[in-house]
């Protein structure tokens, strides 16, 4: 059992913020969005895209709508270096997409990135810098002094470069690497720095990136840091407040959430939450909370299932079945009381009014699913899923008393194959129990003839091989059935359906009966092209099913009863 680990880990320390904002401020915009799948999320791929697995994940970030992407390490490789040159020189890069790089403060490295860009109508150069204190005493062995001295060399040089080519619109971004395990008095220095360096103004604002490199406190504290830098930062309306929260703790979506209701305006992040470890902020997860808050994102996802099966495509990486928005299982339920609020809920639902569904935050079809795979069946559901699915597949609309000796052989089955059952094999238990033939009597057929007085009728029912007829008179056709068959058979309930449309349509009758001594009723159905034969077919079924109590082999075969008959 892991017990608490004092003498290893320690709580993180708070922030002295007693008059933050962020907890009482409600989000009313989408931030500007960042994609790194290519950068961040490629970097953290087994095997890394080539140019054109690339080429078409930029596309289909274009598609979905995201304004800046970021798209290599150029200095890391030549491969990265090529595909940044290869968006620009085919011209692949739609006139209202930023693309960047990101750079280590390295003068060479810089060098690199600023070459790969060029001939781009706008462009990021992202600089960055470890500052906290773990990479400043134990990766590099520097000070303070010498870590602010680097970021400010870097961003000179990086504005050196970018002169020479004022064809292009040149960005400046800069993170102060693992910003959140940073003393925020030294992350506010550096950034001032930077920003003074450059030269931001209001009109050409320098991004200020703010990463929870490795996420190591609780959302709330991340919101805080963010309203400190908010807040304190020199020359805020000279910057753009971005923030990059990855997911160890798996609270991604939260910190960026919190970030921005402090104050960040742009958010970076990739599709699903690829990134290093356990990834980056999950962009389309982010993206739908807003919408279903009743915020536009500014981002497509109506066709979520293309986006996310060309991303698993590229990256060799799955979206997992209960992911939200996009997992294959999401917009189902096994439990059967979850399938019949959904049920009831969507039959509620109506088109003019504020979506309100029981366990579906969002209509699914807002992302391009459909009702088709809502409800499915297994071993924990109930008569709410069954019914749901042979409406939605067949049409079919079970009374209570018929529902729930469906939903118990469908029960059995799935417990006996121990896995769920589809809408087919639903039906298949449907006519099993209530469309088949079992016993010695089978409806063959009848004829009827109308006077005056009502109606007669001529049943020919099969009995051990042998065709046997039976009179009756009624006031329609299926009373004077009733009247018909051997013994006094009471009708309790009928119903009736259409199933399909048009030329192909059918008829479902649905019949329950009872008969004086036995407690029990029998309930059965027929289908047919015509109304009379389906609800004749479901009586003699139904008849049928009421068991020894009617005796019907035996009263057939020796003294059937009639009454009148058919000249």
């Amino acid at each position: 059992m892991l017990k608490a680990p004092q003498h290893k880990y320690r709580p993180f320390p708070p922030v002295e913020l007693a008059d933050r904002t962020w907890p009482g401020r409600r989000l009313q915009a989408p931030p500007a969005w960042l994609s790194t799948d290519l950068r961040d999320g490629n970097q953290a791929l087994f095997e890394p895209m080539g140019t054109n697995a690339k080429r078409e994940l930029f596309d289909l970030l274009c598609a979905v709508g995201f304004k800046e992407i970021e798209v290599g390490f150029p200095s890391a490789s030549r491969t990265e270096f090529d595909f940044v040159r290869h968006l620009i020189e085919t011209q692949a890069i739609p006139d209202d997409v930023t693309v960047g790089v990101l750079t280590p403060a390295r003068p060479d490295l810089i060098a690199r990135s600023v070459e790969a860009l060029v001939g781009a109508r706008r462009a990021i150069v992202h600089v960055y810098n470890a500052v906290a204190p773990v990479f400043r005493d134990t990766v590099f062995r520097k000070t303070q002094a010498d870590i602010l001295a680097l970021a400010v060399d870097a961003v000179r040089y990086v504005r050196t470069l970018t002169d020479r080519w004022p064809q292009t619109q040149w960005v400046l971004q800069y993170s102060p690497e693992a910003f959140s395990a940073t003393e925020l008095e030294f992350s506010k220095a550096v950034c001032d720095a930077v920003i003074e360096t450059f030269g931001a103004t209001k009109s050409e604002p320098v991004i200020i990136n703010l990463p929870a490199t490795v996420e190591g406190a609780s959302p709330n504290i991340f919101a805080d840091q963010v309203e400190w830098m908010h807040r304190h930062i020199a020359r805020r309306d000279a910057i753009l407040l971005s923030v990059h929260p990855h997911n160890d703790r798996g609270t991604a979506v939260a910190a960026a959430e919190l970030a921005m209701m402090a104050g960040a305006e742009r958010v970076e992040g990739c599709l699903f939450g690829n990134g290093e470890r356990t990834g980056n902020v999950d962009l389309v997860t982010l993206a739908l909370n807003l919408y279903t808050q009743g915020i536009a994102p500014g981002l497509d996802f109506s066709r979520i299932d293309e986006v996310a099966r060309t991303a698993t495509r590229l990256t060799r990486l799955p979206v997992h079945p209960r992911h939200p928005y996009a997992g294959e299982l999401v917009y189902t339920a096994f439990s059967g009381s979850h399938q019949d609020a959904i049920n009831k809920g969507l039959a509620a639902q109506r088109p003019d009014v504020v979506w309100n569904v029981p366990y579906l935050p969002l209509d699914p079809r807002d992302v391009g699913r459909d009702y088709q795979a809502v409800i499915r069946v297994n071993s924990q559901s109930g008569k709410g899923g069954v019914a749901y699915l042979l409406e939605q597949h067949y049409g079919v609309v079970l009374p209570r008393r018929m529902l729930i000796g469906l939903s118990e052989a469908v029960q059995r089955r799935t417990e006996e194959s121990g896995g769920e059952v589809s809408s087919a094999q639903i039906w298949e238990v449907f006519c099993d129990c209530y469309l088949t033939d079992r016993e010695a009597v089978i409806y063959q057929g009848h004829e009827s003839a109308v006077d005056a007085s009502g109606e007669r009728i001529r049943l020919k029912v099969e009995v051990d091989g042998r065709i046997v007829q039976l009179d009756g008179y009624g006031n329609g056709p299926l009373d004077a059935a009733c009247r018909a068959l051997p013994g006094p058979v009471h009708l309790c309930h009928y119903e009736e359906r259409a199933i399909g449309a048009g030329s192909d349509a059918r008829a479902l009758a649905i019949v329950e009966v009872a008969t004086p001594g036995v407690e029990r009723t029998a309930v059965a159905a027929g289908i047919h092209e015509n109304l009379v034969t389906a609800s004749i077919t479901a009586l003699v079924r139904a008849w049928v099913g009421l068991g020894a109590t009617a005796a019907p082999a035996h009263a057939l075969s020796v003294s059937p009863r009639t009454a009148g008959g058919l000249s």
